[in-house]
């Protein structure tokens, strides 16, 4: 990596949640200041302690400074003007064009020359982009943020050369790889992963196999670093539904959710972050 690849001096993160904390640790490690704002003093106080707990982690792993030094470089706010005079504000609300919408509203009011980078997963970044007169880009990170080697950078139809060339330098000095695609619904990323997930949950759903089974067979036929009922137990079941049923809208019948997918939702059964998906996680 080249000595001159950087991250802007201070970012901004709007939205401090498992993506959000997971983001704003990455460009702490990569030096930069950074500054996170939240709805409320209890979402606030949720990312300090969740960012707070992945900085002691790196620090235990052998990263360079101390909990002092990376917690010094790090601020939080409930008040949107934070983020006045930044190059970068990072936008990573739920996954909801209404929430990311308002959110650009509010960061291009405070902050009108900063490049707003959204984390969407699914979401037109053109239209996103259409509502604001900042130049947008996607980059779109993977959980958990701090040990995913990829980030998917999307170019929106506004989003001017110049700034993909500049946002692959950002994702090189956060010690990741890009990859560069064009805004298309689900990108590349979501889109491959997720219909995987979805022929996966119709074979459980079926009487297939087990979980377990099928999750063996992409990791140990195909290679895959983790199964695709697994991850979707990591990235919530009501996320991917989410993004589901976006991508059918968009692309047609190969996207429509299976009804085990719908009931388990519905039964509060998310994944990991509610104790129980495909797998049990309460012990």
């Amino acid at each position: 990596m080249s000595s001159e690849i950087t991250v802007p001096n201070k970012v901004g993160v709007l939205g401090g949640g498992r993506m959000g904390g997971g983001i704003a640790h990455s460009f702490l490690a990569a030096g930069a200041e950074v500054v996170v704002v939240d709805i409320n003093d209890a979402a606030v106080e949720a990312a300090k302690e969740r960012i707070t707990k992945d900085i002691e982690g790196s620090i235990k792993r052998g990263a360079a400074g101390t909990v002092e030094e990376w917690s010094s470089r790090l601020s939080f706010s409930v008040d949107h003007s934070a983020f006045a005079g930044l190059e970068l504000v990072v936008e990573a609300v739920p996954e909801s064009f209404e929430l990311k919408t308002n959110a650009f509203a509010q960061i291009s009011v405070h902050a009108p020359e900063a490049v707003i980078a959204t984390n969407t997963s699914s979401l037109s970044v053109s239209d996103l982009a259409a509502t604001v007169n900042n130049q947008v880009i996607g980059l779109h990170f993977f959980n958990p943020v701090p040990a995913s080697n990829l980030v998917e950078i999307v170019v929106a139809t506004q989003t001017p050369q110049d700034l993909v060339e500049v946002a692959r330098g950002w994702v090189e000095a956060l010690g990741k790889t890009p990859i560069v695609v064009k805004d298309s619904p689900g990108f590349a990323s979501s889109r491959l992963g997720v219909v995987i997930a979805l022929e996966a949950i119709r074979m459980v759903e079926e009487g297939v196999a087990s979980p377990k089974d099928i999750d063996n067979a992409m990791v140990l036929g195909y290679k895959f670093p983790i199964g695709p009922l697994e991850l979707t137990d990591i990235v919530g079941l009501d996320v991917r539904l989410g993004i589901a049923e976006y991508l059918e809208s968009t692309l047609g019948a190969n996207f429509t959710p299976p009804q085990l997918m719908r009931d388990m939702v519905a039964r509060g059964e998310l994944g990991r972050k509610s104790g129980k998906g495909f797998y049990d996680y309460s012990a």
